[in-house]
């Protein structure tokens, strides 16, 4: 290893050197590679997964690999930070409206890619029963970002829009659940210490179930520890991270998934305490907790297993495997999405283009095939996260295209300006307006879709700058009063 062969050379016997260097290594080139992919207009998970290949054991090994092992637990905190934001978009008053008809068509569109896949690689190539069972789970997850960037930049609007937005807040909802019913079956049968009784599989669920509730509850008990106007924001964002951290140590030790908690704390808190500020201060702290863990996935990345023969789960190579999950997947989404559009009665529009938006794969289903890894193993597990990872770079190049395509054929945006604005050919009084009346309304509408626009974005500046501005009051305050204490002092 290169960097420990350097520590040598330095005179260094300090592990804890390497550590230290190894993040700050990992934090600053995969910021340094943002700027490159950037230019590229890729997403940034693609560049902290590079990030990760590049810098890893199998290309230029900068990081030792005993810290790669002993941060296994990055896996877990990630997964809770995001399965926690997922939460946000359960509100109970948006999903009365129309989130029936959403669920039905998230259901049929990530169960039948995972039906597709399962049936591809169990029955078609041959693969064994537990690799088949968690790959076809992994594939009903969808990365929204992607999505959601495309939608900010063209201003859609629209039913397809908005079928679309709760559609990919709810996919994760179902991919999380599919996996977690599917991660135990697998380990289940894969552990030779025990056969495959009806209480060996049940109780895996049972456990899922307990820790759905007992998320539930801790959001009950984030809701007591920061009530309303009671706390600053520094010790909200303490509370927070510390109960998301505590939540995820008792899943750990009981050896389960902290994902389905974490989302249930998330959809608790959001409906009791309508606190969406807490989710964008904590969206501010994620990032750098994000971009290790993606950076350490790419780390766990072998090039070479990727032309090699699958081992346990058969004849083919991993990246024959990849492609055909690669294709596979796309097919099941484009399906499914068609299908639950026919059968919620949506229009033509919505029912043709909407799967070509549901086609990007990253964020979640890479931190799920991390768990894989610990919960099956380096062969199988290994195998699914090498598949997940190589297979989520073609899914983010050709994602944010398909979704602008979507958007485009469904008419959820025009760049002309007749159709992108609502402006009325005609005043109150029935006279029609001149061309330049309606090119001024025009105008003036747009302006002040920006002026929204930018509103929000304040608002989210906000909740991260408050915390500067109380500490600056509080700083004040002291010096202050040092200095009072002086005065009186001297006289």
């Amino acid at each position: 290893m290169r960097l420990e062969k350097l520590y040598s050379r330095l005179g260094s016997t300090s592990a804890l050197a390497g550590v230290i260097i190894s993040v700050a290594l990992m934090l600053f080139l995969g910021f340094a590679m943002t700027r490159i992919t950037k230019k590229l207009k890729l997403p940034n998970v693609t560049a902290y997964i590079i990030t990760g290949v590049l810098i890893g054991p199998y290309v230029l090994d900068l990081i030792p690999r005993d810290f790669i092992r002993g941060t296994d637990f990055l896996a877990d905190i990630a997964l809770a930070f995001i399965a926690f934001s997922v939460g946000e978009f359960f509100k109970f008053s948006t999903l009365k409206k129309s989130g029936g008809k959403s669920f039905v068509i998230t259901l049929f569109e990530a169960l039948i890619a995972s039906v597709f896949v399962f049936v591809t690689t169990y029955f078609i190539l041959g693969m064994n029963f537990p690799f088949s069972l968690v790959l076809s789970a992994l594939a009903a997850s969808t990365a929204p970002a992607s999505t959601m960037m495309t939608i900010r930049q063209t201003r859609a609007k629209g039913d397809f829009v908005e079928t679309l937005l709760q559609v990919v807040a709810m996919d994760d909802v179902v991919g999380l659940v599919a996996y977690s019913l599917s991660i135990s079956l697998a380990v289940t049968l894969t552990d030779p210490s025990q056969g495959a009784t009806v209480g060996s599989i049940v109780m895996p669920i049972v456990k899922n179930i307990l820790m759905l509730l007992l998320g539930g509850g801790f959001a009950f008990l984030m809701m007591l520890l920061m009530p309303p106007g009671k706390r600053s924001t520094d010790n909200r964002l303490i509370v927070s991270v510390g109960v998301l951290f505590l939540f995820c140590g008792i899943c750990v030790f009981f050896d389960v998934s902290p994902l389905l908690g974490c989302m249930a704390m998330g959809t608790v808190y959001i409906n009791i305490s309508d606190d969406d500020r807490l989710f964008k201060q904590l969206n501010y702290f994620s990032p750098p907790l994000l971009l290790l863990f993606f950076v350490r996935s790419g780390l766990n990345f072998d090039l070479s297993t990727l032309v090699g023969a699958s081992g346990a789960m058969g004849k083919y190579s991993l990246l024959t495997i990849g492609i055909v999950y690669f294709a596979v997947r796309i097919a099941g989404k484009y399906s499914g999405a068609w299908i639950g559009c026919l059968v919620t009665g949506k229009s033509r529009e919505v029912r043709n283009y909407l799967g070509l938006a549901l086609i990007p794969q990253a964020g979640v289903a890479i931190g799920l095939a991390a768990l894989c890894v610990r919960s099956l193993g380096p062969d199988t597990g290994g195998s699914l996260q090498t598949i997940i990872l190589s297979s989520s770079f073609l899914y983010e190049l050709i994602g944010p295209v398909c979704a602008k395509l979507s958007l485009y054929l469904s008419h959820s945006y025009s760049t002309d300006l007749d159709e992108a604005t609502h402006v009325s050919p005609v005043n109150a009084d029935g006279t029609e307006k001149s061309e330049i009346d309606i090119l001024v309304e025009q105008l003036r509408e747009i302006q002040t879709e920006i002026r929204e626009n930018d509103d929000r974005q304040r608002e989210n500046e906000n909740a991260f700058t408050e915390a500067f501005d109380e500490l600056q009051l509080a700083e004040e305050e002291y010096f202050g009063s040092q200095k009072r204490g002086r005065f009186l002092n001297r006289r």
